[in-house]
């Protein structure tokens, strides 16, 4: 007798009774941080080239102050700041401030951003498109695609503006050990707890990302080898005194790094993280769970 095959019943919840960002946003459709989203959930956002503006384009073609947006319960407008090349609305420069409308477009400078509008579904599946590009599912942290587009980046305004910038470069010692003593669920759980630590002390421009199996990359702007080596070894004795625990099992974690700066113009991101691989190898060929720079 032919076997009958049913099909599954499921419910999807309507469009419109999921959870919606209420906020209006710019959402970035091209430049650097393509998909990016900037809630816009302040009376005032400024955007320009400074690190003092709430929205920071990192650009020659941009003013340090090139636009100001004024949100009026849910009511935005935008506002050209007396920039060198402009802002443009729809290919249009603006001369005065202008409201803006659900999907306009804004220049400025090479990137452009798309508006949402307040209470807007639109602005949730940006959110959860960036998430999903951007970020590593497991552990939570940025994704080795982010972290290659932002060292770039952050190598760029090293050179431009001459400040320092470290790498360190972090690896779970004996990881393989975890995985074959306890299990792979647990060395999941190990991951993720290990990016957990190292994220509660990094500061809000600093990029951490998930690089390799079990090794974490975290892009410091604006630190010498003196701080980023200070700050390498605060994680590694927070991660050693730190309890890891899984299905009621106890698991001792440790960890290597290894720490690299720039130290000319003309150095390439390839070459920064190669140096900063080999102190990472120091690190674990002295006897691991130690930092080397």
């Amino acid at each position: 007798m032919p076997r009958k095959h049913t099909t599954a019943i499921t419910v999807i919840s309507k469009i419109s009774e999921r959870a919606v960002s209420r906020a209006a946003a710019l959402v970035v459709i091209h430049g650097e941080d393509l998909g990016r989203k900037f809630d816009l959930t302040e009376p005032e956002t400024m955007i320009g080239r400074s690190s003092r503006c709430d929205i920071q384009i990192d650009q020659d073609a941009v003013s340090r102050h090139h636009a100001k947006l004024t949100n009026e319960h849910g009511r935005v407008t935008v506002e050209d700041q007396g920039s060198t090349n402009g802002t443009i609305i729809n290919d249009e420069h603006i001369d005065a401030a202008h409201r803006l409308r659900n999907g306009d477009l804004i220049k400025i400078g090479r990137t452009i951003f798309k508006f949402i509008a307040s209470n807007n579904i639109e602005a949730a599946y940006h959110d959860e498109i960036y998430r999903m590009t951007t970020v590593d599912g497991l552990t939570q942290v940025f994704n080795r695609r982010y972290f290659e587009d932002a060292i770039e980046r952050e190598l760029s305004r090293s050179r431009r503006y001459t400040r320092p910038l470290a790498l360190v470069m972090i690896d779970i010692d004996h990881f393989k050990k975890i995985n074959d003593g306890y299990g792979h669920l647990a060395g999941d759980a190990v991951l993720k707890d290990v990016a957990g630590v190292i994220r509660s002390r990094t500061r809000r421009e600093d990029v951490l990302a998930r690089y390799g199996g079990e090794e974490f990359a975290l892009l410091l702007p604006e630190i010498d080898v003196k701080g980023a080596t200070h700050l390498a070894e605060k994680l590694r004795k927070l991660v050693e005194k730190h309890t890891f625990t899984f299905d009621g099992e106890t698991i001792p974690v440790t960890l290597s790094a290894g720490v690299a700066v720039v130290l000319k113009k003309s150095e390439d991101s390839q070459e920064l993280i190669r140096r900063a691989d080999e102190k990472l190898y120091e690190a674990k060929s002295a006897g691991r769970n130690r930092v080397a720079h």
